[in-house]
């Protein structure tokens, strides 16, 4: 019986803690800490951040992405193309092998990436 009343007494005194007399000094200098640590980071964020951009950029430039650009205009003309050519009295097969397999092909993908993304947005 002495056990049980000692474990009560010993958790009312942990309960009621009493304050020491510079805890006020010692909130206010871990709050400071805290705040610098955080302004730190964010500093530092937003220099990677910064830093990213800029070598993104250059990694554009350098990899000569306009003529790039200017080839897919090109090559997408002579899909096209090759596409008016393909006559409407043609079976399924001749019109798949035709390019139009690769436009159906291109749909499904973008359907499933579309499934994928609106079940990952629903996870989080």
């Amino acid at each position: 019986m002495a056990e049980l009343d000692f474990e009560r007494r010993l958790e009312r005194l942990f309960m009621d803690a009493p304050e020491l007399p510079d805890a006020a000094a010692f909130a206010q200098r871990i709050e400071r800490k805290l705040d610098r640590g955080w302004n730190m980071r964010r500093w530092l964020i937003g220099a990677a951040g910064l830093t990213g951009g800029v070598i993104g950029a250059s990694q554009l430039f350098m990899s000569n992405l306009f003529e790039r650009v200017e080839t897919a205009e090109q090559s997408a003309r002579l899909v096209g193309q090759g596409l008016s050519r393909v006559s409407p009295s043609t079976d399924m097969v001749s019109a798949l092998s035709g390019g139009y397999g690769v436009w159906v092909a291109v749909a499904l993908a973008l359907a499933a990436m579309a499934y994928f993304a609106s079940r990952l947005i629903e996870e989080m």
